[in-house]
């Protein structure tokens, strides 16, 4: 059941806090692109969980990564400042080597390889056709239970804040959460995974233990 989202609610990460497998964490650094948007959060629920982390700004940086976070935020200025500093055909090329990729929200509309309005141009690297804004404007932002594949210990609780829309999915796409209607709100393309909610608010890490575990024991660039 939708609900609508809570203004001024806060979350706090629980004690003892789920954590991905210790080999993983050992070795892996994860990136999160941090151009605009909120990656202090991803950096932060990434950190709880015993993982090295990257405020990646500069594409030589993706060279020293082995997995990368683009997080919410406005996509059309993220796209901007991808191309700013150069870093668009690196980010293709980073998600082409097959190191973990996750977008969400507007991360997610840039890892879209099509989309309902002429801007902002996505990276092109996952087979799904997206609307932004697809669920209406900030006011119609709304939270939800999900039952998502793959991710232990019960439904996660999604915040959707003008989220994007996912209209179409490639055969190989597959879903791994949705709402009531059918809607697709997680996908995953082999090392590319995208989520149209923000898991970085809630302070619940298991999208993000999820994430890292798609990483092979003993990653590295």
């Amino acid at each position: 059941m939708r609900v609508p989202l809570l203004r001024g609610r806060s979350w706090l990460p629980e004690a003892g806090e789920v954590r991905p497998n210790d080999e993983v964490t050992a070795t892996a650094t994860v990136g999160v692109l941090a151009l605009q948007g909120d990656f202090q959060e991803h950096c932060t629920a990434l950190r709880g969980l015993g993982v090295s982390v990257t405020e990646v700004r500069r594409a030589d940086q993706l060279d020293a990564i082995d997995a990368l976070i683009i997080p919410g935020g406005e996509s059309t200025s993220m796209a901007k400042l991808m191309d700013a500093y150069g870093m668009r055909v690196p980010l293709q090329t980073f998600a082409a080597s097959g190191r973990p990729t996750w977008g969400t929200c507007a991360g997610l509309i840039l890892l879209a390889s099509r989309l309902a309005e002429d801007r902002p141009e996505p990276l092109g690297l996952m087979d799904i056709a997206v609307q932004r804004d697809g669920f209406g404007r900030q006011v119609d932002s709304f939270e939800t239970e999900l039952d998502i594949a793959g991710v232990q210990g019960g439904p996660v609780h999604a915040v959707f804040i003008r989220a994007p829309l996912i209209l179409e999915t490639g055969s190989d796409v597959q879903t791994l959460a949705s709402l009531a209607d059918g809607t697709a709100v997680v996908v995953r393309q082999g090392h590319l995974l995208a989520s149209a909610f923000h898991p970085e608010l809630t302070g619940d890490a298991r999208m993000h233990r999820y994430f890292v575990e798609m990483l092979p024991v003993g990653a590295s660039p």
